[in-house]
């Protein structure tokens, strides 16, 4: 056994040596050889290829034996792959594309406006109606608003509304709106001198409400017609603007009747005003509204939504006059003759308008399905109620309830529907790039959802 490794027997015998030795050398065996004749050189030792060696079993001494270490620990472990690479931190969901830079200057104008609107509105509440009547009457008129802010939010819960403009149409109405009307009472007053109180509920009141909520509305529309693409919207901006003119209004009624008739009265006009009829100016200004996203799904330009705007006010104002005008007849006859009924009516609507909507979505997500970003089975359960119902109960069995993983994925898959329907109309030239966002997004979180 050599030092450097272990021998082994080998089976190979080298061919015999076909020249002769030279004189007095030993062959293999042992034997004497006879003398080389002068002048004879042997020939050179026959090489033998590595299939040569290979075949014959046979490993040469120098490679038969290992390296040597100094030690059994400082022999090299077996080779193993390094681990591979870690990729770069993957970029966060990509976001929506900003509203146009003109559209953002506008709305920070309105919102200075309505800034020194408020100002005044606190003085006139401070000097007319006193600051402790002010606020009972401002903390209960926070609780129709809430009824009616719930309810919109139900309507547009898988499509939400920018929370900029939902805050900008529940100021126009608290504060613009009631402002400018405070200012053409004044002025009315000053130019003809005292009106009646039935001309002055039933058809100056109707008319002056509902013209400046329609203008509101109507600057939404202008200002983010890509966050304006339907009635749903329409509806949904014109009952936050309506919510907000009755949450001053009644800051006003509840501070005046807690001021003439002490709490008895504040009660009855709670109730009549926030539990009987929380609605009622919403429900108006939603049929001006209504009108404009009308215009708007049909593409229409800012021209033709005005006058389509105009015919909604009409009716608002109409529905307004019937409202104020029952107060001085049998009011809880027409209530439930007439203002019930149309109530109902309005519910129904919103319900058709919202099938309407599902109809429009499923449509929209089957043309990504047909390209293969969605299954046939996620177009249902993204576009219609039951679906939805249906994958939220599965997302909260999953591990840690990804409940609001659902909620994202269906809001983003039904935004990305309206993308669709404004890219298909040609009215939105950023649709492109929302359309883009919102794949990546849905993809994402489809990624996330199915996660172990």
């Amino acid at each position: 056994m050599s030092s450097g490794g272990p021998s082994q027997p080998s089976p190979y015998t080298p061919p015999p040596y076909q020249g002769q030795p030279s004189a007095g050398s030993p062959d293999p065996q042992g034997y004497p050889q006879q003398q080389a004749p002068a002048g004879y050189r042997p020939p050179a030792p026959q090489q033998y290829s590595a299939q040569q060696y290979a075949r014959s079993g046979y490993t040469p001494a120098q490679f038969a034996q290992g390296p040597g270490y100094e030690s059994v620990l400082a022999q090299p472990t077996p080779y193993s792959p390094p681990a591979p690479v870690a990729p770069a931190p993957a970029p966060g969901l990509p976001a929506l594309p900003p509203a146009r830079r003109g559209g953002r200057i506008a709305l920070g104008v309105l919102f200075g406006f309505l800034g020194l609107l408020m100002l005044a509105l606190v003085a006139y509440f401070g000097l007319f109606l006193g600051p402790l009547a002010s606020i009972v009457g401002l903390v209960l008129a926070l609780v129709p608003l809430a009824i009616v802010f719930f309810v919109v939010r139900m309507i547009d819960r898988w499509e939400p509304e920018p929370r900029t403009l939902v805050f900008f149409a529940v100021a126009w109405g608290a504060i613009a709106a009631v402002g400018l009307t405070l200012l053409v009472d004044l002025g009315l007053s000053f130019l003809f001198g005292p009106r009646g109180e039935v001309s002055s509920a039933v058809i100056q009141a109707p008319i002056v409400e509902e013209f400046w909520k329609g203008v509101g509305v109507f600057l939404i529309f202008l200002i983010a017609r890509r966050s304006f693409d339907g009635p749903v919207d329409g509806v949904v901006y014109g009952a936050l603007v309506g919510a907000g003119f009755a949450f001053t209004e009644n800051i006003q009624y509840f501070a005046i009747s807690l001021i003439e008739g002490g709490s008895g009265q504040l009660t009855v006009t709670f109730i009549l005003r926030a539990v009987m009829s929380p609605f009622a100016h919403a429900m108006f200004t939603a049929l001006t509204g209504l009108a404009i996203g009308l215009a708007a799904r049909r593409q229409a330009s800012p021209g033709t939504a005005l006058g389509a705007g105009l015919l909604g006010m009409l009716g608002a104002m109409v529905l307004h006059g019937l409202w104020n005008g029952s107060s001085f007849a049998n009011f809880f006859l027409l209530y439930f003759v007439l203002q019930v009924p149309l109530f109902i009516g309005f519910i129904l609507g919103i319900i058709a308008l919202r099938r309407e909507e599902a109809r429009l979505t499923k449509a929209r997500l089957g043309d990504y399905a047909a390209a293969g970003w969605f299954t046939p089975e996620e177009v249902t359960m993204l576009a219609t109620p039951a679906g939805r119902k249906t994958g939220l109960r599965w997302a909260s069995q999953l591990r840690g309830d990804r409940r609001p993983l659902m909620r994202e994925f269906i809001k983003d898959a039904t935004m990305l529907a309206s993308v669709r329907q404004r890219a298909i109309t040609g009215r939105d030239p950023l649709a492109p790039a929302d359309e883009q966002a919102l794949l990546a997004r849905t993809r994402a979180t489809r990624a996330a959802l199915l996660a172990y």
